[in-house]
């Protein structure tokens, strides 16, 4: 089942399943292009990898494969959902996407094992970890490099784990052109390691997310741009890019 959060033309929250028939809400359906799609969760905290995939890391020049994951966190604030504007911080040249899926959780939880990982996770989603470069490469902590506002496209809807093949293939395109892609048969560490991993030390509640780092490929994005992050098995979380 693929589950979406939306506002209707009443401006009521709704929630239902996406099909290829439209958005189904009880016996009522509805058209996708006539709501306003609101972000698939409502995390509140978004723990990334860093270097979720080899060809990423030794683009960044790293060639050893890390012992454990590597993490840093994103507030609710940067969350925007599909069809929302990325909008890029001001006075900052480089900007880059970086394609992504999160595991979104279902339940609150702590000390997690790997054997009972898939227990807590609710299912799959887009993401697209907007990198503001100027500040993170003058940051500890990049905070101001990855935490800022508009910062995390995320959706369009949550996909729960069987309908997501473990070889799924995620991509992005920039402008109707493939920039990035590669299968989760590529990650460094399994879902289930991640979970485990965050868990150990983390309490994660109900719609937190976990994401799980990008393949080989990000680069500057620029105003008109669009933007476009594809997990098979979830869909296609569509942005365009603005200035203020």
């Amino acid at each position: 089942m693929r589950t979406v959060r939306f506002t209707d033309q009443t401006g009521y929250v709704r929630r239902g399943e996406w099909t290829d028939n439209g958005i189904v809400v009880n016996d009522a359906t509805y058209d996708p292009a006539s709501v306003d799609v609101l972000p698939p969760c409502e995390p509140t905290k978004i723990v990334c990898q860093a270097g979720g995939y080899m060809d990423h890391r030794e683009e960044s020049g790293l060639d050893d494969r890390p012992e454990r994951p590597e993490l840093f966190l994103k507030t609710p604030n940067c969350v925007v959902a599909h069809g929302d504007a990325i909008e890029l911080p001001p006075g900052r040249e480089r900007v880059e996407f970086e394609a992504e899926f999160g595991i979104v959780i279902g339940e609150q939880c702590r000390a997690v094992s790997e054997e009972d990982a898939m227990d807590v996770v609710a299912g799959y989603t887009c993401v697209n970890d907007i990198s503001n470069r100027d500040d993170q490469e003058q940051e500890r902590n990049w905070v101001r490099g990855k935490a800022f506002d508009a910062s995390l496209p995320m959706g369009p809807v949550v996909a729960t784990p069987d309908e997501v093949p473990e070889d799924a293939t995620l991509s992005l395109r920039l402008n109707g052109e493939t920039r990035q892609e590669t299968t989760r048969e590529h990650m460094i560490f399994s879902v289930p390691e991640l979970v485990a991993d965050v868990t150990e030390l983390i309490t994660l509640e109900p719609g937190d997310v976990v994401a799980t780092g990008t393949p080989f490929g990000p680069d500057e994005l620029g105003e008109g741009d669009v933007v476009e992050v594809e997990f098979e098995g979830v869909g296609v979380l569509e942005n365009r890019v603005t200035t203020r």
